[in-house]
């Protein structure tokens, strides 16, 4: 049976306070949006139509090639959304799921669960339910003797034994495609909004006498629907502590979960320890037992296995397995590290590879550069890439060795094997095995501080004009 999904995302979000259209506002690192289109493609389904609205131009560049769009350019309602997708999908026949873009905690499971119960049964129609603590405001289920779906009664027309039911209409549903738009043609506005509501094709359903279920998700948190920058809050602490748990539960130790933060689409290996205060971001891929933390700061990196980053930050960089970067390091885009490499303290690296069993241990900038393998980058050194209007390379190869305090004013190259003496300032490149010295020679002139003193104290005690 053909699946379909239409997840609506056209509200603007006035309650968020935001420039940045509602659906569009991450939680862990993600788009709400892009947390249902992962939950619906997961289920199978094989056309994704999102409503648009507010914002419309920014959702699309987000989603991208993910989903095919319908604009609903006046809100008027859940069913006025879902009606718009009836000149791609009316004609389709088979399951159609409707979620809402506000909902980033509804999981693949729950959704499958709902579509299996709905087309093993041939319902018509089956209602994502949930169990309330507080269902307050929300359209409350009213079941049968024999547990099926009699009726969903808004807050406001509860009587009182139906305010006491503590399951709730979550508005997550499935359809069956054909009979889902031939009953939104009779939706009406005749309510106290004049908004033609998607819960009115469950009545009309009903009262034709097709077959209507309800399906009860095992977790009420999944059905948060995120109006406010509070229900966000909410939202994102559940996704940390959902994603925490997986990564723990596949072998990764994580030594204070409520200290660490990790994205949605971050991956990592077994037996890697997290310690307390890291951030792992964006597309970042931490291989097996590496030791992470604390206080360190990854966004859309490779780390290898058997890597150690201790207090540091780095962003779309690589590092290779064994290798140690920090404390207090900081890669920046293009820094890519071979294996048991050593960055040290206060190190920056950009745009630069360093080879397999180099070190660059203290307070270096490496930028624009290649450096070859088992190179030794004494403290302090750096590479002088920009002359205020273009960026130059340097080449340092293998088994070379640069002293402490070194300036490489790119470009230049450093042969294999070559020693850079330190406290030199390396204009011309050198040659293999050669050594480089470049600074100026010293000379001592005996007791000639004391004068430098006198002339300073003179100077200073010297009468100014009256």
């Amino acid at each position: 049976m053909k699946r379909m999904a239409v997840v609506l995302a056209a509200g603007q979000g006035k309650r968020m306070k935001s420039k940045l259209y509602k659906v569009l506002h991450p939680v862990c690192e993600k788009p709400m949006v892009g947390h249902v289109l992962d939950t619906v493609k997961a289920t199978g389904c094989q056309r994704i139509i999102v409503v648009v609205g507010h914002g419309a131009e920014k959702v699309k560049a987000y989603v991208g090639q993910e989903a095919e769009y319908v604009l609903q350019e006046t809100q008027l309602g859940t069913g006025h959304a879902v009606k718009q997708a009836k000149d791609l999908l009316g004609g389709e026949e088979g399951t159609t799921v409707v979620a809402y873009g506000d909902t980033p905690l509804i999981t693949p499971e729950t959704l499958k669960g709902l579509m299996a119960l709905h087309e093993e049964r041939q319902a018509s129609a089956t209602v994502l339910t949930a169990v309330m603590d507080n269902p307050a405001g929300l359209g409350r289920i009213i079941r049968s003797e024999d547990g099926g779906l009699m009726k969903i009664v808004e807050q406001k027309d509860c009587n009182a034994e139906e305010a006491a039911v503590l399951e709730i209409n979550t508005g997550i549903y499935c359809f069956d495609n054909a009979k889902l738009f031939a009953a939104l043609e009779n939706v009406t506005q005749n309510n106290m909004q004049g908004e033609y509501y998607l819960t009115d094709v469950i009545s009309i359903l009903r009262e034709q006498g097709d077959l209507v279920l309800a399906f009860q998700t095992k977790d009420a948190s999944e059905s948060i629907g995120v109006n406010d920058r509070l229900a966000l809050s909410e939202a994102e602490g559940i996704m940390r502590q959902r994603i925490n748990r997986h990564h723990m539960l596949n072998g990764v130790t994580i030594i204070d979960p409520a200290s660490t933060y990790i994205g949605a689409d971050v991956i990592i290996g077994t037996d890697t320890v997290l310690y307390p205060g890291t951030f792992l971001k964006g597309k970042t891929v931490i291989g097996d037992n590496c030791l992470i933390g604390p206080s360190s700061e990854i966004e859309d990196c490779q780390v290898m296995d058997g890597a150690v980053i201790k207090q540091s930050v780095l962003n779309q960089a690589q590092v290779g397995a064994r290798t140690t970067v920090g404390p207090f390091a900081y890669l920046r885009p293009g820094a890519v590290l071979g294996e048991e490499v050593k960055i040290g303290d206060f190190v920056e690296i950009k745009n630069a590879t360093i080879g397999d069993g180099s070190k660059v241990s203290h307070l270096s900038y490496i930028g624009d550069a290649s450096v070859g393998k088992n190179v030794n980058v004494g403290c302090g050194a750096i590479t002088v890439n920009y002359d205020g209007y273009n960026k130059a390379k340097t080449t340092i190869a293998d088994d070379a060795f640069i002293g402490s305090n070194v300036n490489l004013i790119a470009p230049v190259t450093v042969g294999k094997g070559a020693f850079v003496v330190a406290g030199s300032t390396i204009t011309r490149s050198v040659s293999e095995n050669d050594l480089a010295i470049a600074r100026v020679r010293q000379e001592n002139k005996p007791g000639y501080a004391e004068k430098i003193r006198s002339r300073a104290k003179a100077k200073k005690d010297k009468p100014g004009p009256s």
